[in-house]
């Protein structure tokens, strides 16, 4: 964890559904940790003051594209982690789960120079069922080539 804070970007991405199944598994990881009581024998410290991060979560999951939301679950998860070991363990486990998801944080470059390329070019990052099928040739225009009578 950065800072012990968990990426926003990544909190975001992942309520909107990125990853596709493996995604959605993380994403109820991170509901289930969320869901823990706070450890027990935590001293001194309010945690009555301290939100377990659920309304956020469920904020989020209803507004994904709200950065807001992402940055409010983000900051409790961080608060929660600092004040709770077993969280904190919990959240480190979950964040090294997290990284099988690629959340659009990847760099792509695509070049393409010199010669001539008669079939189909992919450019991107992360594609998933793409199939490509030969076209047949198309005839050339019969008139185009036929000489005139006259």
């Amino acid at each position: 964890m950065q800072g012990g804070s968990v990426s926003v970007g990544l909190l975001a991405a992942l309520a909107g559904g990125a990853g596709g199944e493996v995604g959605k598994q993380v994403w109820t990881g991170l509901s289930e940790l969320v869901r823990r009581p706070f450890q027990r024998g935590l001293g001194t410290a309010d945690v009555s003051a301290v939100s377990s991060g659920e309304a956020e979560f469920a904020g989020l999951e209803r507004a994904p594209a709200d950065q807001a939301r992402a940055q409010a679950l983000s900051t409790v998860l961080a608060v929660r982690a600092a004040m709770d070991g077993d969280f904190r363990v919990g959240l480190q486990q979950w964040l090294e789960a997290a990284k099988s998801v690629r959340a659009g944080d990847g760099d792509v470059s695509n070049t393409i120079s010199g010669g001539t390329f008669n079939g189909p070019t992919l450019q991107g990052r992360d594609f998933s069922g793409v199939s490509f099928s030969a076209a047949s040739a198309s005839p050339a225009d019969p008139g185009a080539h036929t000489p005139r009578q006259g």
